[in-house]
Order: structure tokens, then C-alpha cells, then sequence
């Protein structure tokens, strides 16, 4: 409850202030950028210390855990939060949260249930929960920052700083700036280049973006249309469904104390359901980018599945009752059309994942 407190305070004082352009993709390094990112490597601004950004959304993994694991450790030993740690790569062009009514789902917003609705208010949450990074106010935050090397150059490029509000609102444009950088965002993969036609498709590869397109039904929602932003792909378009994902029946969360976690093994993750208090769209999560996929397992909200070759099996036949998954962690307001019965060979499946192996950056660097 503290934490929660101690975000809506400075959400509400820092809001109106907010200016969060999400079209400022930025090519070439700045000085907030690098401020942004000795902020995102920072490990001292934990408690205790040892906990960076950067510990959790390695550069390495697309921004995701660097050990991948399912549940990642907090700054505290033994403090798992609920859920599988999202790629922050391409988060910065998900739009500000809104109902579409016609798909009857909601778009955008950032964080897998979608509850923050700028990169600057992102950051505060990570910083003030008990099982991540674990600080009790915005005060300890902004002391941390003040003690850091590059306090100096915070206040050489924003100005001084007349309050601890103001000065984490600094540290939170820097850091949405570093996220909206090229480093985060290079969109260097296979696919990229081929898109220009100046590197070509195994046959494999080809079959497979057929399929991505068609058959499989993955373009759907992971759509192939350019960003009205930016023009490029991002394989993703914001919105939220329940795809029937099985408990990770491994999930550390269900044995975190019950100040943590009260329900124990009976817990449920809605999702956001749980953020918009809408019963039909519990256990709905937001759509993510299928770029870099290849690195970022394991995969799901839970982190329930740890290859690729599974996920795309899990789409295959999920309502087969092939005996190879357990029920979905949350049985309402599955997704059953785009989903569960796609009727794709082995080979078929094969040729899909050769697809999303070209996603990955960094093809040609």
C-alpha cells in the first residue's frame, strides 16, 4: 500500500508536466539519452544496492532478463513479483492507452496489463515496489540520484532542481528518452533488411511469412502494416487478449508472504481486468512485439513456456486436448478464433519459427 501511495503521489504531481511524445524515435545519441542511460545501468538505485534497470531488461536480450528466467528476482533475495519480465525494445511506440469499441478491446498503454500511460510515470513503479527494486519513497529515490556521478550533468543539461518531484521528473524524461533511442530500438533485423530488399529469405524463411501472414493467422494481431509513426513493422498492435496461457505451476509468486501475495496458489493473474475493473477483460494481456522473440524466451506473462517451437505448437493445437497443455490460468474471454485449432503441419511449424528467427536485431552489426 506504501508504494502504491507514494506512485499515485507522484503520478499526480508529476502529470501535468508530462510531455510524452511517443513519434520522438531518436537516431542519434543526446546528452539525456546518456544520461538516460547511465540512469538505466545505475545498480545503486536499489535497496539494498545491486539492481539496475539493466538487471532486469538486459540490452544483450532485447532488453529482457539476461538469464531468462520465468520469474526474475527482485532487489531483495527471494522477492518475485507475479509475472515474466516484458522486452522494453520497441515499447516506446505503444500508444496511450484508449477502448476500441469496435474490436471491443483496449490498445495500448505500457506494461503487459497496460497500467501506465507514458514512459515517464513507468519508470516510478519498478523503483517503489517491495519486490523489485524496493525503495520506500521518492525522497530515498531522488537522494540516490543526487549522490550519483551523473547528478552534474542532470543539472548542467535540465537546470537545478527545486524539489525531489521535479527532479525524478528529469530522471524520468531522461530515461524515456534513452528507451526511445535507436540502442532500444534499432530495428536491425533480418526481416529489416530483406524488407529493403537488400538481403533475401532462405525458402524456409519465405513459407514462413506466408504462413505468418495466412494460415497461422499471426499478422492478426502481430500486424505487418507499418507504424503510422515511424512507417516500420512492429509486429504488434496493442491490443489485449486471453490466449488461454496455462498456470506456471513453478511461478515463485505463489510462495511470496501473504503481505505479497494472500491468495497463495489460488492466485489468478486478470491482467487488465484487474487495471480497468471490466470482469470481460480479465486475463487479458497486452499483444507484444514478435521482434526478437528468439532471445526473449521464456515467454507469456508467466513465463509458462520456454521455446519458441512450444509457443507455436500451443497455437497449433491448443483446443486439440492433445493432452500437452493444462487449462488456461484464467477459462473466461478466451481468444477461440485467431487460435487453437490452425491446422499447420510439423513442417509448417517449422517454416514459422525460420520466420521469426529473422526478427532478431542486429543482423549485420
Amino acid at each position: 500500500m506504501k508504494a502504491n501511495y507514494f506512485i499515485l503521489l507522484f503520478i499526480a504531481a508529476f502529470s501535468a508536466s508530462c510531455n510524452d511524445d511517443r513519434s520522438e524515435y531518436t537516431t542519434i545519441p543526446t546528452d539525456k539519452i546518456e544520461i538516460g542511460k547511465a540512469i538505466f545501468t545505475d545498480t545503486n538505485l536499489s535497496n539494498p544496492i545491486g539492481q539496475a534497470c539493466a538487471s532486469c531488461h538486459s540490452p544483450e536480450k532485447a532488453f529482457s532478463d539476461p538469464n531468462n528466467n520465468a520469474i526474475t528476482q527482485g532487489a531483495m533475495t527471494n522477492a518475485f513479483g507475479n509475472r515474466n519480465v516484458p522486452s522494453l525494445s520497441y515499447n516506446v511506440f505503444a500508444p496511450t492507452r484508449y477502448y476500441n469499441a469496435t474490436d471491443e478491446t483496449y490498445i495500448g498503454g505500457l506494461f503487459l496489463d497496460g497500467r501506465s500511460n507514458t514512459l515517464q510515470e513507468q519508470f516510478i513503479h519498478p523503483m517503489l515496489n517491495p519486490i523489485e527494486m524496493n525503495n520506500s519513497s521518492i525522497t530515498e529515490v531522488a537522494l540516490k540520484i543526487k549522490n550519483a556521478a551523473y547528478f552534474n550533468q542532470i543539472v548542467s543539461v535540465y537546470g537545478a532542481t527545486n524539489s525531489d518531484t521535479e527532479l525524478l521528473s528529469f530522471v524520468a524524461d531522461a530515461l524515456a528518452r534513452y528507451q526511445k533511442s535507436r540502442e532500444v530500438n534499432s530495428f536491425t533485423s533480418k526481416f529489416d533488411y530483406a524488407s529493403k530488399g537488400l538481403v533475401a529469405y532462405t525458402e524456409d524463411e519465405k513459407k514462413g511469412l506466408n504462413i505468418f501472414k495466412d494460415k497461422g493467422k499471426c499478422a492478426q494481431c502481430h500486424i505487418l502494416d507499418g507504424d503510422e509513426n515511424t512507417g516500420k513493422v512492429l509486429f504488434t498492435d496493442f491490443s489485449y487478449d486471453n490466449i488461454g496461457v496455462p498456470r506456471n505451476t513453478n511461478n515463485p509468486f505463489y510462495n511470496q508472504p501473504s503481505a505479497v501475495n494472500p491468495l497463495g496458489a489460488n492466485y489468478v493473474d486478470l491482467g487488465i481486468g484487474a487495471i480497468v475493473n471490466e470482469p470481460q477483460h480479465n486475463g487479458k494481456f497486452k499483444v507484444p512485439t514478435l521482434r526478437n522473440i528468439a532471445i526473449t524466451a521464456p515467454y507469456f506473462h508467466n513465463g509458462s513456456f520456454t521455446t519458441l517451437k512450444q509457443v507455436i505448437h500451443f497455437y497449433n493445437v491448443r483446443d486439440l486436448n492433445t493432452g500437452e497443455f493444462g487449462p488456461p490460468e484464467y477459462n473466461q474471454n478466451v481468444n477461440t478464433t485467431e487460435l487453437g485449432d490452425l491446422k499447420l503441419t510439423e513442417t509448417e511449424e517449422l517454416q514459422l519459427e525460420k520466420f521469426l528467427l529473422t526478427l532478431t536485431d542486429h543482423y549485420r552489426e
